[in-house]
């Protein structure tokens, strides 16, 4: 409560209190900096014109901002300036990371007014709304149960002034002269925070002396010069002046000088405290917004590091119903919502539909000075054609992380072919209670990317038989004159041709310089047709096209030959994009691909088609990774789906590069802030694991912190000598019943796989998927086993049954397990000659003895040799269901030597594939495909019968 006053007020100086507020700010900024380099905040300040007054308080904030180690953005636009197109400057300013704070400086010039001037300020978002005049952070300010973000600069000043003289506020009467929402009232609700009572007076407020009389504490923001004199104020009373008014004074050089609302002098005879104008609540205004500024870049920190996903609930059942029905049982959280909690940007999101979306390859750049998460394959033991769970478990262990230990917590899987959803092994969007959400999207069409691979892998195969009959049929000239014609008067090479004639050795630019010679060499690709290796491709089983014959019309003039098509996710389009760096990088890899060799032994590429700008344009949307959830609402990647057999069998490079950066840390950051991003590799660790890291690592330049290996008693039980396991028949007691001897012969399997993981100095953690007939006895003899053989962890999971709650143990050994830093190696160099590292995976992967190659295979090798593609990796193509070539050799066979039919070149995706026995690149439907249970709901319109 205020006293009588005999001395003259002192004085609040504002200077003096902004400039020790501005000294602390400096220092606390400087204290995250040491840790956190990053840690830069960021003032934008919107200007419309060059208004003098604007401009003086502009170069006010701008200097306070240097003084403190505030970056400062002043975006001064043409006063002429509409309402939209400044709000269009806000939004981007709003999605700009490096912005932590904007400001408009009002007024905005005639072209706004007052409505477009509120227009504007709603536009910025209540999280960076330093100045505090968003209707958010107003109507929270002015509530009780609530406290805004941001308090508006004026009225924290005030209050800051009012705290720095101790001045009781609980009980005191308080007088607020104005109720402006920019001063007045903000005024008023914080007084009444502090339990004052207040009167808030205005322009028709009567006997507004008498009012003023009764505080011991008067606010004045009325915008009168010298409206309250001294005999108005009660004995002293504390007074916070907050009127900037300019009265006339011929003494100055400007004719005018600077008042308050208050009449100074006299009053401070009878005040206890008073601010001066100037000198008083003006530096303070400045040095709040410098204070909500960092208090804005330190929230938007926390925030951008503390990514929390809030995981949706399962409703577990005892008997788990089909994987169809738990799916369409759960509700998924909308895509646009998951990628706020990742931290994804709406401008990085283009969604399909509510649950699914595409993300922009721009986050990359946007958080490149991240450190990557810890990065995990999954892989598997060798499988039965049941399959043992590897893609439930991906999903299971990634709700673990993310739903049950809180963790950043990303799946990077495959999109499946639909070739094997209608055949034989039915949809891979996990099972039982993991799963990725809403499975039948997931399963079918996505967002059209293996429509778009299908689209480019057939253009360029109708490119090159075209060009083929456009050569036989044609003279040199009239061939060269169709494909470099004039137009408007001009000839002249496209870019594509530019690079043909490079790899000719062609140094001329105009068509009209070519000699005969070099327009024959040109014009002519003189294919070979029995080099041809692209085949066209579908992405249905249909085994009656592995070999067709084309060009049967009479339009074709006779020029039929003999061809093939192969499953869309076989073609070397699908490898591109899953081993694409960028767009830029994916168009020079398509560009490269070879679709034969000619009659002089050259390799003719799709840039040699001039179709590779084509083939990128089909797959520019493509190349985004698909962004869903599991049925935790934990994120998921899916994107490309490379033939795990013919292939590498693993997804995109940029889906886990986004991740990686999403589960990242910044510098200085706990090392408890990172993320996991659990990335699958197709069939056992022979094949998708060794893969992963022989080609897909040497591409991203990627190293894996440790491996997961999927192992179950009934694959188990198969290598130790068990029944053959078959689609469609039931299974043979020895895989429902108790059987410790064929389980233990069969954990041989297990090892070789976690001994050739070891190669790569990676850390082995041994997921073991339960099924119900599991006893405790096989389940803790495989742990026994794996751990004895070599494995950093193996843990019993129950996934499939009940979610992240069922991999949670599993969880906690990969977090332990991945702690430290990654010692990743390649199995063998790539300056070896071909056969040296076909023979190197062969022996050291699959124990084999060595290998044989056909003479088919070795006139490839020797082509690709002499072609200069001798350095590329190895991607073996064989069975899934052994170590070795052929599928009944079970368990970990021995004395075998492996047969290499022939050798393929995928120059664009960048590796050769041997192929290895009768692996077919089509495969078949069987008796009884999966194709018979999938139908639609005749009520709702749903999908039912996948699996």
């Amino acid at each position: 409560m205020a006293t009588t006053n005999v001395d003259p007020a002192k004085v609040i100086d504002g200077n003096q209190l902004s400039k020790k507020i501005r000294d602390d700010l400096t220092t606390r900024i400087r204290a995250i900096q040491d840790k956190s380099p990053r840690f830069k905040p960021q003032l934008a300040v919107l200007q419309a014109g060059s208004r003098p007054d604007s401009a003086t308080y502009v170069r006010m904030k701008a200097k306070a901002a240097e003084e403190v180690g505030i970056a400062f953005d002043h975006i001064q636009i043409p006063v002429e300036s509409t309402t939209d197109e400044i709000i269009e400057i806000v939004k981007k300013l709003n999605e700009d990371d490096g912005i932590n704070g904007i400001l408009v400086q009002l007024p905005l010039g005639e072209c706004v007014g007052s409505s477009g001037e509120r227009r504007v300020v709603e536009s910025i978002s209540p999280e960076k709304d330093v100045d505090g005049f968003h209707a958010y952070n107003i109507g929270h300010l002015a509530s009780r149960v609530s406290d805004p973000l941001f308090a508006p600069c004026t009225p924290a000043a005030v209050m800051r002034l009012l705290d720095s003289v101790n001045v009781s506020l609980a009980g005191a009467n308080a007088v607020v002269l104005g109720r402006s929402d920019i001063v007045g009232s903000p005024v008023a609700a914080m007084l009444r925070h502090r339990d004052a009572t207040v009167t808030q007076c205005h322009s028709r407020t009567k006997d507004i002396e008498a009012i003023v009389k009764t505080a011991d504490v008067v606010v004045s923001a009325i915008g009168k010069a010298e409206f309250v004199k001294a005999d108005w104020i009660k004995p002293g009373a504390v007074i916070i002046d907050v009127g900037i008014n300019f009265v006339q004074d011929s003494t100055k050089k400007s004719g005018h000088r600077l008042v308050g609302d208050v009449d100074y002098l006299p009053a401070a005879q009878v005040a206890s405290h008073i601010t001066p104008v100037p000198g008083g609540v003006g530096p303070m205004t400045v040095a709040m917004l410098m204070v909500n500024t960092f208090t804005a870049a330190e929230r938007q920190w926390e925030q951008a590091r503390s990514r929390r996903v809030k995981p949706l609930k399962l409703n577990v059942l005892e008997k788990v119903p089909s994987d169809i029905e738990i799916s369409l049982a759960q509700t998924p959280k909308p895509v646009t919502q998951l990628a706020q909690e990742i931290g994804l940007h709406s401008d990085e999101l283009e969604s399909y539909g509510k649950y699914k979306a595409k993300v922009e390859l721009s986050v990359l750049k946007r958080l490149a000075h991240r450190k990557d998460g810890k990065y995990i394959v999954v892989s598997g033991i060798t499988p039965t054609p049941l399959g043992e769970g590897k893609s439930t478990t991906t999903i299971g262990l990634a709700q673990a992380l993310g739903a049950e230990l809180g963790k950043p917590a990303f799946a990077c899987v495959r999109q499946p072919s639909q070739g094997p959803t209608f055949g034989i092994k039915g949809g891979a969007a996990g099972g039982g209670y993991s799963q990725v959400i809403p499975m039948d999207e997931f399963n079918l069409h996505l967002t059209g990317d293996i429509h778009a691979v299908t689209a480019a892998n057939n253009l360029l195969a109708a490119a090159l038989d075209a060009r083929m009959f456009h050569e036989a049929t044609q003279t040199d000239k009239a061939l060269y004159n169709r494909l470099v014609p004039v137009k408007k008067g001009k000839r002249e090479f496209p870019s594509l041709m530019l690079k043909r004639l490079q790899k000719l050795g062609i140094d001329k630019t105009k068509p009209d310089e070519l000699t005969l010679e070099e327009i024959t060499r040109f014009a002519r690709l003189d294919v070979d047709p029995a080099t041809i290796t692209w085949n066209r491709v579908l992405d249905t089983n249909d085994r009656f096209l592995r070999k067709i014959t084309i060009g049967r019309n009479s339009t074709e003039q006779g020029h039929a030959r003999e061809a093939g098509f192969d499953i869309a996710v076989a073609s070397e389009c699908m490898a591109v994009l899953a081993l694409a760096t960028g767009l830029e990088d994916m168009k020079t890899r398509l560009g490269a691909m070879v679709v034969a060799t000619s009659k002089q032994g050259d390799a003719v590429t799709a840039d040699d088609l001039g179709v590779s700008g084509a083939l990128a344009v089909l797959l520019k949307d493509a190349i985004k990774p698909n962004l869903m959830q599991t049925l935790e609402g934990t994120p998921v990647f899916v994107h490309a789906g490379p033939f795990a057999n013919i292939a590498h069998g693993n997804s995109s490079i940029l889906a886990d590069q986004v991740a990686l950066k999403l589960a990242g840390t910044e510098e200085g950051d706990d090392p408890d802030r990172v993320g996991y991003v659990l990335t699958e590799g197709g069939f056992g660790a022979d094949m998708g694991m060794e893969k992963f890291c022989n080609i897909k690592c040497r591409v991203s330049g990627l190293k894996p912190h440790a491996t997961v290996i999927v192992a179950t008693t009934r694959a188990l039980k198969m290598h130790g000598g068990g029944p053959e396991v078959t689609p469609g028949k039931a299974l043979d007691a020895t895989y429902t019943k108790e059987d410790l001897i064929t389980l233990k012969e069969g954990c041989k399997n297990l090892v070789r796989h976690i001994q050739n993981s070891k190669k790569f100095n990676i850390k082995v953690v041994v997921a073991i998927n339960q099924f119900s007939s599991d006893t405790q006895a096989e389940l803790a003899l495989i742990r026994e086993e794996a751990l004895a053989g070599g494995a950093d962890a193996a843990v019993v999971t129950n996934h499939w049954a009940k979610g992240g709650a069922g991999a949670r143990e599993l969880a906690e050994a990969v977090v332990r397990v991945c702690e430290g830093t990654s010692d990743f190696k390649f199995l063998y160099d790539l300056d070896q000659p071909i056969e040296s590292k076909i023979e190197a995976i062969s022996k050291e992967i699959y124990g084999a003895d060595g290998i044989n190659l056909s003479e088919l295979a070795q006139r490839q090798v020797d082509t690709y040799t002499r072609q200069g593609y001798e350095g590329l990796p190895i991607c073996m193509a064989k069975t899934q269901y052994s170590f070795s070539h052929d599928p009944k050799l079970k368990g970990v066979p021995s004395g075998f030597t492996i047969p290499i039919r022939e050798v393929r070149l995928s120059a664009g995706a960048g590796f050769l594939y041997p192929i290895l026995g009768d692996m077919q690149t089509m495969p078949g439907l069987g008796t009884r495909p999966g194709f018979w249970e999938v139908g639609l709901d005749p009520e709702s319109g749903r999908v039912v019968g996948l699996f």
